[in-house]
């Protein structure tokens, strides 16, 4: 893979970066940050856009969950959009559309528009969101340049979660359209931007066609998936609608997969899931974000029903983790060169499966110090760890025109993963529940859902070690093959999987 920033014979500690590349690192996080700001924001908000427009619970949940349907449903569309019509292009279109749906969603004074414009802004951030990663990875050389520039990037995703719920808190305060239009100019900023600093992406000029069934088809699966998923815990997990539902995802991705395996310039080329650390960092983003939105969901409302905090307490109480991340930005890349993803992954999942487990130990009156602020450190810890080791360990070794695509790929794992497990949580408390509405009775039916968030957890750890694992055997082969005088040196992919 090529890059402007080196050029033959010169190592990548010595390049230094110009204001230019900062400038363009900032765009793309801008967008990232913006995603995750406007899902946190928007949850503290509910209550009172439900008082101001008359909607009735259910309609409020499509608020949250229209966004996820077009962000989860369009993501492998998005990704391969970037590597065939152009990165650049896209991600600018589609930051303009998220700017107008937000203007869109704070004027709005009805219900469905305002779920409309919640669906426009997550379609746009499934456009963004591979465009943006694609760009860093195409414009930054795999290595210490990549691996820094993307614990940078991904740490703009925590510290936007981090500032949505303490902003929310304030914002509602006054009036929650507040929330809805706080990312339009912040959007409109970063587009200007954009388009002085962003550089030129040529479009995939050797591609066979356009995979036009395989993005019908798959993105069809995708939203009915996720639409699926969203709504069983409102219809029933074993009701006809849902166990049809399934079935037709499951007849709609078989079809999928063999409409891929035919095509000339496929949507997803499957080949690229015979690599070991592409499915271990796919499954592991599905098990890392699914484990933490479901942590965070029962927390949230643990905080605010049984102890009753107000918005911006409990906002306080999840700073800790979200400040952790930050502080870490810039010291990720290098802690990357020097352990690699699978060690690192590994660490993170255990500290994240610790984290957890502590909390478990919360009662009505809990002393925050003691036992809430030890588990909010370790999942920040976790959370700085893992989530730029995932998308390093998904992006290397990935040809350029193909960069889109896996990270439209390792975002809709993180999506699918965080809307399966969150329903899977939110059943288990429900099947739980006493009916007693005792703040004990309700407290004991949380318990369970924060043991299956654990075992989800586990769940990433153990598919994670089998990488560390892998890395240790290699690592023994090459020290053989060293030793060896008449061997051969070690391939290329061997240096590549011992360092990553």
């Amino acid at each position: 893979m090529t890059s402007p920033l080196t050029t033959p014979g010169t190592p990548s500690s010595a390049v230094r970066w110009t204001p230019r590349l900062w400038g363009t690192l900032l765009v793309l996080c801008a967008a990232m940050f913006l995603d995750a700001l406007d899902v946190s924001m928007v949850g503290v908000a509910l209550p009172s856009i439900g008082s101001e427009l008359d909607l009735s619970t259910s309609t409020l949940q499509w608020i949250v969950s229209g966004y996820i349907l077009g962000y989860g449903g369009l993501l492998l569309l998005g990704g391969r959009a970037a590597d065939l019509l152009g990165r650049r292009q896209v991600f600018l279109v589609a930051l303009g559309v998220f700017a107008l749906a937000s203007l869109l969603g704070g004027l709005v004074d009805s219900g469905p528009l305002l779920i409309a414009s919640r669906f426009i802004k997550g379609l746009s951030a499934a456009f963004t969101a591979p465009a943006g990663l694609s760009i860093i990875t195409t414009t930054f050389p795999e290595g210490p340049l990549r691996n820094r520039a993307l614990s940078i990037y991904t740490t703009c995703a925590a510290t936007g979660f981090s500032m949505g719920l303490v902003l929310s808190g304030l914002l509602t305060e006054a009036s929650w359209r507040l929330t809805m239009l706080l990312p339009a100019p912040i959007a409109l900023i970063a587009l200007l931007a954009g388009l002085k600093l962003l550089p030129h992406t040529e479009r995939e000029k050797n591609h066979r066609g356009y995979d036009i069934p395989g993005a019908v088809i798959g993105t069809a699966s995708m939203l009915l998936l996720v639409f699926t998923v969203v709504q069983a815990p409102e219809v029933g997990w074993a009701t006809a609608r849902t166990l049809l539902s399934f079935l037709a995802v499951a007849v709609l991705l078989t079809v999928f997969v063999r409409v891929e395996q035919r095509s000339p310039s496929p949507l997803v080329r499957l080949g690229v899931l015979r690599s070991g650390n592409q499915i271990r960092a796919q499954l592991g983003a599905m098990t890392f974000f699914g484990s933490y939105v479901g942590f965070q969901f029962l927390v949230t409302l643990y905080m605010q029903s049984l102890l009753g905090w107000s918005a911006m307490h409990t906002a306080l109480a999840f700073l800790p983790a979200g400040a952790l991340v930050a502080l870490s930005a810039t010291k990720m890349g290098a802690i990357v060169d020097r352990f690699g993803t699978p060690r690192l992954l590994v660490t993170g999942f255990a500290l994240m499966v610790v984290g957890y487990a502590l909390f478990l130990r919360v009662d009505l009156d809990p002393v925050y110090a003691a036992v809430i602020l030890p588990s909010m450190l370790l999942i920040g810890a976790a959370c700085a760890l893992v989530f730029p080791s995932l998308n390093i360990q998904a992006t290397n070794g990935v040809d350029d025109h193909e960069q889109g695509m896996v990270s439209g790929l390792l975002n809709t794992s993180v999506q699918v993963g965080g809307a399966i497990f969150l329903a899977v949580v939110t059943a288990v408390v429900t099947a739980n529940s006493s009916g007693s509405s005792s703040p004990q009775a309700v407290l004991d039916s949380y318990r369970p859902g924060l043991i299956v968030v654990t075992a989800i957890a586990v769940a990433g750890l153990l598919i994670t070690a089998t990488g560390l694992r892998r890395q240790r055997t290699q690592q023994t082969t090459i020290l053989v093959a060293k030793s060896e005088p008449t061997q051969k040196e070690a391939t290329d992919e061997e240096r590549v999987a011992v360092r990553d």
